[in-house]
């Protein structure tokens, strides 16, 4: 079942756009044989990783929820609109960081690129 989509517009404001989704879209937990969240994106996200690994390693398992992470090919110095991001990492620390974070949440991490997966 997919519940929502949510775009962190201008930014990679990851932890608002999660808080929103565990606080208000899964109130109804209940009601879900099982959840999945998946995180498409091109970048890392603007709070540090361990912060984020932190938090979606206990909501996770407050809600038997499961993170997954698509990385798709980045950008080395801007992003698609030609902005310079408020983080800045490189592909391999992105891929690292990224890749914490879906452990964290007992989850996939994939990484996407010209050449493929």
């Amino acid at each position: 079942r997919w519940v929502l989509s949510l775009r962190c517009k201008g930014s990679r404001n990851f932890m608002s756009a999660l808080r929103r989704a565990v606080e208000v879209d899964f109130k109804d937990k209940d009601k879900h044989k099982s959840q999945g969240l998946y995180l498409l994106t091109t970048g890392i996200p603007d709070q540090e990783t361990h912060t984020i690994s932190s938090y979606v390693a206990e909501v996770c398992r407050g809600f038997d929820l499961q993170l997954h992470v698509c990385l798709f090919s980045i950008l080395e110095d801007v992003d698609s609109n030609g902005i310079i991001p408020a983080r800045y990492a490189n592909s391999i620390e992105t891929a690292t960081a990224l890749k914490e974070i879906a452990q964290a949440a007992n989850g996939r991490f994939h990484w996407f690129g010209e050449a493929g997966m």
